[in-house]
């Protein structure tokens, strides 16, 4: 967590870069929200998480012991089975669904939440231009 500026709260919180380096976005835990969320700033948009969604796909990066290609889609696209962005939407997932909260900007899963598990030592996250894959560190 060396490279990373912020502690990940709403004062100071984390500034991150998406896995390809591409944008810069601010990323904090809210836990006094209700429900409690992972807060994700890019520009003047919000997007906000379930917070328990650091735990659930650590723990699921962990279970499967391999490599997840990332996936990144908005929304209103269909995301590729087999992708951290298609877990964020799947019914079987702990939530039971999305965790993104604000219909509209629920997707984006694979983009925003891979560089917040590298930042916290939990997962390594593969930084090319396209087709990157995270896996856990335990």
């Amino acid at each position: 967590m060396a490279d990373v500026e912020g502690t990940g709260t709403t004062d100071d919180p984390w500034v991150l870069s998406t896995p390809p380096g591409t944008s810069e976005f601010a990323a904090y835990r809210d836990a006094a929200a209700d429900p409690p969320a992972l807060v994700v700033q890019v520009g003047a948009t919000e997007l906000r998480y379930h917070l328990s969604c650091i735990e659930d796909l650590h723990a699921m990066l962990v279970e499967r012991g391999d490599w997840m290609p990332l996936g990144n889609k908005d929304e209103q696209k269909e995301a590729q089975d087999g992708t951290v962005e298609a877990w964020g939407r799947d019914p079987e997932n702990p939530v039971g669904g999305w965790y993104g909260m604000k219909k509209g900007l629920r997707g984006r899963f694979g983009n925003y939440l891979p560089p917040v598990l590298e930042a916290l030592g939990l997962a390594e996250v593969e930084h090319n231009a396209r087709n990157n894959r995270m896996r856990a560190i335990s």
